[in-house]
């Protein structure tokens, strides 16, 4: 089991910077793909970016693509989302999430959920 805690979040202007950690525990951590997902009032929870285990490849939304960077760093169980160019759209409540094995970027299937970070980003 994967017990996962972000931080991070909070109120930044439009174009600004923002950086999400999420600390996992268990020592099997470097064995699970992680993903930040966001859910905006109103909508869907929606898929950002993802990282595999051995962190040799990431993925992202075409909506954040060239603005977000997702790390890791297997050494402190810890999972990074680095969010520039911020934009109003990108305010959500951002999870992350751990799944044995490969990236995932839907919702559905065993997956392990933190409890969420506001971030909001005022025009």
């Amino acid at each position: 089991q994967v017990q996962l805690v972000e931080s991070g979040g909070g109120l930044v202007q439009a174009g600004g910077s923002l950086r999400l950690s999420c600390a996992a525990s268990g020592r099997t951590f470097s064995r699970y793909s992680m993903s930040w997902f966001r859910q905006a009032p109103g909508k869907e929870r929606e898929f950002v970016a993802g990282i595999h285990w051995s962190g040799g490849s990431s993925i992202y939304a075409d909506s954040v693509k060239g603005r977000f960077t997702i790390s890791r760093d297997n050494a402190k169980n810890t999972v990074y989302l680095q969010m520039n160019s911020l934009k109003p759209e990108d305010t959500a409540v951002y999870y992350c999430a751990a799944n044995w094995g490969s990236i995932v970027t839907s919702t559905a299937g065993n997956i392990y959920w933190g409890q969420g970070t506001q971030v909001t980003v005022s025009s």
